[in-house]
């Protein structure tokens, strides 16, 4: 008999969640596994039930098109495992034809049948094309043969501290702690740097990636981009919230770069790319964790809308008119799919359709930070004869004239000590907006 790349799946309780890759399904008592597996890497999950239960999972690639690898369901442990013993393999690969027809569910298969298994997008390779062996070994801590981890994984930087408690007894220890690329969006500009330094690097991050591009000796960008597909899809499939957070902080990062985007346009071009063919995949996400409803994605919209205003602001805008246009894929992808608005015209008011077919009149006021209106709109303000007294003028013209020497005066005083101060008072609140900015999603 001839046989195909497969994984067993091997003692799973009845009627228990599992899945490959972007397809999932609930067992059957004949379900051993699944066959006929393409080459390349690969993610197979499972969980004790459908319904909320901690999700385990298990990164492995396929070199060979008759490799058999064996995962096992430890009961006592409620953990899945690779079953490295060459004795059992073996034995599984000889009898493998008593299971091959009706306990092995076919990778993909035709469409005419709906409960069949099958990957309608065929997009695993694109989202799985920058994840790394070695980036696989550093984030999981495992090497081939354990490159396990579950829904419970947290990353040190996400796990929570309990007041009153000592800091070993009030962190929640995942079984496997992730290794991440070590993202702080609160400090990112260099070590000695103070003032208006300090105020531009958190305004403009390219400081932050660049030193991290340095540390991880990558300058094409593949451990970030490889990263950012890792978390994004054990997200999706574990619903694990440290890889939803450092989805996010790698977001934030990559899109409130300005100065870096000449340097490095293939991988904002890719970035963007990358960013796209996985939001097309947000509707796969459990309970609502990707929103990408037109308010709901504040973060992202946010982001996209500052990162185009950086680039349009830089001196030579032809040197990364390739990255605009990949921006311009993605927002359309935005407006056609998710209804999303860019540019400042926003819809305001619009009718919503009820369950029960009634319509109703709706406004928003969710864009007027971005479009300067409603409390966000500049204010006009007349004086009044006691206020304009306070102010020590006697007219409107009076006080233009005041307000110009104000000015002048602050310039001239740029390089004095005091202008320290005032940057660090006005970087204090520059970050202030960024940290309420990143905590939005």
């Amino acid at each position: 008999m001839e046989t195909t790349a497969a994984v067993l799946l091997l003692d799973l309780p009845p009627a228990a969640l599992a899945g490959i890759d972007l397809l999932s399904f609930t067992t059957t008592p004949r379900f051993r596994g699944v066959k006929d597996l393409p080459a390349g890497l690969h993610f197979v999950f499972t969980g004790s039930s459908t319904a909320f239960s901690v999700r385990h999972g298990i990164w492995f690639r396929v070199q060979d098109s008759h490799q058999l690898t064996i995962t096992r369901w430890q009961q006592p442990d409620e953990v899945l495992a690779i079953d490295v013993n060459e004795t059992e393999r073996l034995r599984w690969r000889a009898n493998i034809g008593e299971i091959w027809e009706k306990g092995l569910t076919p990778y993909r298969q035709s469409s005419a049948n709906n409960d069949e298994l099958q990957d309608p997008s065929g997009d695993w390779l694109q989202l799985t094309s920058y994840i790394s062996d070695a980036l696989l070994g550093r984030i999981t801590q495992g090497d081939a043969d354990n490159l396990h981890l579950t829904s419970a994984s947290s990353a040190t930087q996400d796990l929570d501290d309990i007041p009153g408690l000592s800091s070993a007894e009030s962190k929640i220890h995942p079984e496997k702690e992730l290794r991440f690329l070590p993202i702080d969006l609160k400090r990112t500009w260099r070590p000695d740097a103070t003032g208006r330094e300090r105020t531009d690097a958190a305004q403009d991050r390219s400081w932050a990636l660049n030193s991290l591009l340095s540390d991880s000796k990558d300058s094409s960008g593949d451990v970030i981009l490889g990263e950012l597909q890792f978390c994004f899809l054990v997200l999706l499939t574990l619903n694990n919230w440290s890889c939803l957070e450092q989805w996010k902080r790698l977001l934030t990062l990559i899109f409130t770069c300005k100065s870096a985007v000449p340097t490095h346009p293939d991988l904002f071009i890719r970035a963007i790319a990358t960013l796209r063919l996985q939001l097309m995949h947000c509707k796969d996400a459990e309970g609502g964790l990707i929103d990408l409803a037109d308010e709901g994605g504040s973060l992202l919209k946010s982001l996209l809308t500052r990162f185009r205003k950086g680039l349009e602001s830089l001196p030579r805008i032809e040197e990364v008119q390739d990255v605009l246009d990949e921006l311009d894929d993605l927002e359309a992808y935005l407006r056609d799919e998710h209804g999303w608005q860019f540019g400042g015209s926003f819809v305001k008011s619009g009718t919503l359709d009820l369950e029960d077919g009634e319509q109703v009149r709706m406004d928003t006021m969710a864009y007027d930070e971005d479009d300067e209106t409603g409390e966000y709109a500049p204010q006009i303000v007349d004086l009044s004869p006691e206020q304009a007294k306070l102010l020590g003028v006697e007219d409107a013209t009076d006080l233009r004239s005041k307000l110009r020497e104000t000015t002048l005066s602050t310039a001239a005083d740029g390089d004095s000590d005091d202008q320290s101060v005032e940057d660090e008072d006005d970087e204090g609140e520059e970050m202030g907006d960024l940290d309420d900015m990143d905590a939005r999603f």
